[in-house]
């Protein structure tokens, strides 16, 4: 463990963050499955508002830092292929 005051809040902050990330991240799982699961209904207008919300979730967690904004890109990219088969 830390012992010069600036590491111990240094510690602190990256606990904060970790936790911050993670409620980032699971909101960003869950918005995905559930674009993946609108995609079985076959609704085209809700599936396409579903992803609307899930684009804009995932580039928000990009932005905060929480996922890569390459990562964020791949997600959002495969979730429109997966939304356009269906419309096709």
């Amino acid at each position: 463990m830390a012992n010069h005051a600036s590491a111990l809040k240094r510690a602190r902050q990256n606990e904060d963050r970790k936790l911050r990330n993670r409620i980032t991240k699971t909101r960003v799982k869950h918005i995905v499955k559930t674009v993946r699961q609108g995609v079985d209904a076959k609704s085209t207008e809700a599936l396409q508002s579903k992803l609307n919300d899930a684009k804009s979730l995932i580039d928000k967690a990009a932005k905060k830092g929480a996922i890569h904004k390459k990562t964020a890109a791949r997600k959002i990219s495969r979730l429109a292929k997966l939304v356009n088969t269906l419309k096709a």
